[in-house]
């Protein structure tokens, strides 16, 4: 009796197995990819790297990260030749990859070593043909890698998320940050959250304007950087007497067009500086179009960090400000 109970149970199990593999014929167990955020790996022969095709690579991927007050790459690339592109190195979170063919063209890669992971292949015939595809296809491959880093990012953040109802309450939206975010200030129009860094802060601001505000005969970033002076100045006082958070002068921000949650927003980046004081760095501002309540949300981040890099404290707060949600 107990022989054929064993018997049946490992023709049962044989054809368990059998239905899995028919119905799950390609899955794979992929491990965890690796990196830290914005890190590029550039697998390429190292002749190529050092040649034009490289500095094509660098030109484009390692550009200067547009507001910042010092130049820093949009990513750190660190270079491998094909022959090490094996085992734990294939775990890197992004990549790109050059490969000699027959004829041109750009693959992409999604979760093939590892989970998550986003690998470009470009593949030509010639040096020429390679960098013609750096030049043409570079704006497609940045938002690309820009959009699977802050996924992750905001993936981190996840971890460890402050219980807030504060800004749906106060703005009928929700935001995702870490619980290393306390509240500076508070009012029934005005919400300021910081996080405390090494030898810095780095903050978020929320509010609201009219919508007409911003839409009115005048340049928008004009009107944007009226509005953040105005801020500034009855809300960010400075370290001393009669001094305030400013658009810093000497440079005019950036000025883009995205969307957050859907709704429609303008993205202004550049540099703060603090009137009747020597302070200064990074912003990041979303102005949010709510034309259901007539309004634009602002959401603002930015950081004083002084002699020290910031591109990844902005690209934290961009993960944050990108979260927004608005209920209802």
């Amino acid at each position: 009796m107990r022989r054929s109970f064993i018997l049946l149970a490992s023709i049962l199990l044989f054809i368990s197995c059998k239905n899995d593999e028919k119905s799950e014929p390609n899955k794979r167990i992929l491990s965890d990819s690796s990196g830290n955020i914005n890190q590029l790996t550039v697998v390429i022969d190292n002749n190529l790297w050092e040649g034009k095709i490289g500095e094509a690579i660098r030109e484009k991927l390692a550009a200067p990260v547009d507001g910042l007050p010092q130049e820093e790459p949009l990513f750190t690339l660190s270079q491998i030749p094909p022959e090490t592109f094996t085992g734990f190195v294939r775990n890197s979170r992004i990549f790109l990859k050059v490969e000699q063919a027959d004829s041109s063209g750009v693959k992409i890669i999604k979760d093939e070593y590892s989970r998550p992971q986003t690998g470009i292949v470009l593949m030509g015939s010639s040096e020429n043909a390679i960098i013609k595809l750096v030049d043409q296809r570079s704006e497609e491959m940045i938002d690309l890698f820009k959009k699977a880093e802050l996924k992750e990012k905001q993936r981190r953040i996840g971890k460890s998320l402050k219980k807030d109802n504060d800004l749906e309450d106060r703005f009928g939206i929700s935001m995702k940050f870490p619980t290393a975010y306390r509240y500076a200030k508070e009012s029934d129009d005005f919400v300021w959250i910081r996080k405390e860094i090494p030898k810095g802060n780095m903050e978020i601001l929320v509010y609201e304007v009219p919508m007409n505000q911003i839409e009115n005969d005048s340049s928008v970033i004009s009107n944007i950087t009226r509005m953040r002076d105005s801020i500034g100045e009855a809300e960010i006082p400075g370290p001393v007497e009669g001094s305030y958070m400013i658009t810093e002068k000497a440079y005019a921000p950036y000025l883009f067009e995205t969307k957050i949650d859907g709704k429609f927003a303008y993205e202004t980046r550049g540099t703060w500086e603090v009137k009747n004081a020597f302070m200064a760095g990074p912003f990041v501002n979303y102005a949010i179009k709510d034309e259901k309540n007539n309004r634009y949300v602002i959401v603002e981040g930015f950081v004083f960090s002084p002699s020290r890099a910031k591109r990844d404290n902005v690209f934290e707060l961009d993960a944050i400000l990108r979260s927004v949600k608005f209920e209802g």
